[in-house]
Formats: structure tokens, sequence, C-alpha cells
């Protein structure tokens, strides 16, 4: 696909044993997106699923040009997931979810439209959707709470749901981002570190009905504080973007 042809919107969604979710999913995005008049992309990134996973997307492709599948060929995580998606996007604006139904891709073109056509036309450069009713367990929902309020405390950020998937981004904002396990957590603070303005906006969320979650408080919990330490070290050796400007004069002196 040359530049010229290629999709306005990429949406990545990492996924891992979602074989029942999928062909609702791909029905749900055609269903959000057609109207909209945007041409959009669909990487799925299979994370090393052993359900069956891979065969369900290999269905979807054959009869929807919009999908594309990666496959990892073992589990390696949500972060790389979003790495590979990331890498092989060709839309201008990259738009990010999960697999597993709770995020509803009717909500992509109000994140779209937040964001607006072009930088110079906005205020932001990436959209993050905040949940309002959880439809998750009270300890996930308590967990969730208590890591976003550590996190901002750590990063001196106000970012509402970092948690929340349904993200919206221009592609320029991640290019040249770290690529390291654990990334996903924090890619709002990563962006912004690369110059990017960040917006928020309500978005819903919805139960699971097929499969389970695939993290748990004891899973991650320590391996996040490990990551958010990290994240916080390399804070103070980021290198910005956008604080340096070519100096052109005539005669080629500089100027006073």
């Amino acid at each position: 696909m040359t530049p010229e042809t290629a999709p306005h919107l990429s949406l990545v969604v990492p996924l891992y044993n979602e074989a029942e979710n999928l062909p609702i999913l791909a029905a749900e995005i055609r269903q959000a997106l057609a109207p909209t008049g945007r041409t959009w992309e669909t990487l799925f990134i299979d994370d090393g699923s052993d359900d069956g996973s891979f065969e369900v997307l290999a269905a979807l492709a054959a009869e929807d040009p919009t999908v594309r599948i990666l496959r990892h060929r073992r589990n390696a995580g949500q972060s790389a997931a979003l790495a590979a998606g990331f890498a092989a996007a060709r839309g201008a604006i990259v738009v990010t979810l999960d697999a597993d139904l709770q995020n509803d891709p009717a909500d992509i073109p109000a994140l779209l439209a937040r964001l607006g056509e072009s930088a110079a036309a906005s205020d932001c450069d990436a959209v993050s959707g905040v949940r309002g009713l959880r439809r998750d367990s009270w300890v996930r929902r308590a967990s969730s709470r208590v890591a976003n309020a550590v996190r901002n405390w750590v990063t001196d950020e106000q970012v509402s749901d970092v948690g929340c998937s349904l993200k919206a981004y221009r592609r320029e904002v991640l290019a040249g981002l770290p690529m390291f396990h654990g990334m996903h957590r924090f890619l709002p603070t990563l962006v912004r570190w690369n110059g990017a303005r960040l917006a928020e906006i309500p978005v819903n969320h919805r139960p699971r009905l097929h499969g389970t979650a695939k993290y748990g408080i004891g899973n991650r919990l320590f391996r996040a504080l490990a990551d958010l330490m990290a994240v916080r070290w390399m804070g103070t050796r980021w290198i910005a973007r956008g604080n340096v400007e070519e100096i052109a004069t005539r005669t080629g002196a500089l100027p006073r």
C-alpha cells in the first residue's frame, strides 16, 4: 500500500485468547467507522493465543480487507503487542483498544472528533478515554484507583484513567517512543514527554461476556511498581523533542 492509499486510521488491537469476542468486535468496528467516511485498517496482534483466536482472525481477514493480522510465535505481553502494532500501523491516526469487548468501538468517532483533523487546528495530539461506570469487580476498580493515584503522584500528572485502553494518537507522537515491557501502562506519560498534548473524554465501559481477564492484582502489582520507578528515573533523563530550531540567515552569519 502506497502512502497515497494508506488508510486514515489504524486500529491496534492486542489480544490473547479472545476467540469468541473477535467476530463481534470486528462487526462493531465496521458499524462504528463505516458512517464516518474514513478509511481504516484493524491490526489484530495475536500474542501467542492457544484458543483458536488465530484461526478466527484468518477467517475474518479472508472476508474483510481492512483486517490485518500480526502474530507472536509465543506470548510476549501487552506492551510487545502494542509495539508491534505501532510499528506496522500506516494510518495518520492510531487508535488502541482491547479485544475483550469492554471498550466500545462506538466511542471511536468521539475520540476522533476531539482529536481533530490536524495538529495545527487542534489543541491536542492524543485523546484518552475515561471510563465512567466501570463494569468490573470492586477489587479491580479499587486497585485501579489506587494505581492511578500512585502513578499520577510519581509522574506529576493528572491522567484520570490511564488503565483505559481506548485512546487515539497522531502517529507522529508515537514515533521514537522507548519500547519496554510495561510500556503500555505509561503511554500518556511517554507521549507527553514526546511533545504531545493530551485530552480526555468520557467513554463507555462494558462487562466482559466471553473469556476471562488475563491480568489481576497478584500478577501485575510488583511488576507495575518496578516499572513505575523505572519510568520515574527515565523522566529525569528524557531528551525532549521540539526543543531545537534551525536558524538560517542569508549571509550565514549568526543572528544577534
